[in-house]
């Protein structure tokens, strides 16, 4: 077994995150899978162990100064437009009070991002009736458990104004729950937040 020193492990970790921020930014891939697979391609065939790879953190970090080094003369207008869809959108589901979150939100949105509101609302059912009265189409997943994490009552998924949208609808009480029960996802921000955040083209 490979043993690391604690500088080996910090160094790693840095190179790790670097990898795995050129791939979300540029394929679109998934924090978790772009950090497993930028391990495996600096460690060869190495046990990856979980002190190894970086927090997500680290890794936005590392996302953001990619767009601002490689992409700085399309990700900012990139971003833009998905923020002024993602507000549009948040009009129209004003009823289900909507908040944005994710890489829209934080300012690391770029060419293979998605839009992901979260929804407070009583009758998940009423979000489904309502799309379908707007004539979109959707697919519905269950919401991931980990950890008592991400326990929304599903999560709604489509296509609209040609971006890919997640909704995750979520009892209305649990607006009010620490940060940990959202995960990753509990940076959110309001209609009035975003238009704030349009206004002064401002990053998060």
């Amino acid at each position: 077994m490979t043993i690391y020193r604690f500088n080996d492990i910090a160094n790693l970790r840095q190179e790790i995150a670097i990898a795995a921020a050129r791939m979300i930014a540029e394929e679109g891939t998934s924090y978790d899978v772009a950090k497993r697979k930028a391990a495996r391609m600096i460690l060869g065939n190495s046990r990856i162990t979980g002190e190894i790879l970086p927090d997500n953190a680290t890794v936005e970090n590392e996302v953001r100064l990619y767009n601002e080094l490689f992409l700085s003369d399309t990700q900012p207008a990139r971003l833009l437009h998905l923020r002024h869809l993602s507000l549009r959108l948040m009009k129209k589901l004003a009823i289900f009070n909507p908040y944005v979150t994710g890489a829209v939100l934080k300012g690391t949105g770029g060419e293979h991002s998605d839009i992901h509101l979260q929804l407070f609302t009583d009758n998940v059912k009423d979000v489904e009736i309502f799309l379908l009265n707007n004539g979109i189409d959707f697919d519905v997943s269950e919401s991931p458990q980990s950890g008592g994490k991400h326990p929304a009552r599903e999560i709604i998924h489509f296509v609209w104004q040609g971006e890919i949208v997640h909704l995750a609808v979520y009892e209305p009480d649990d607006i009010r729950r620490p940060n940990k029960f959202f995960g990753p996802h509990y940076e959110r921000a309001d209609p009035d937040e975003l238009q704030r955040l349009i206004n002064s083209r401002g990053v998060k």
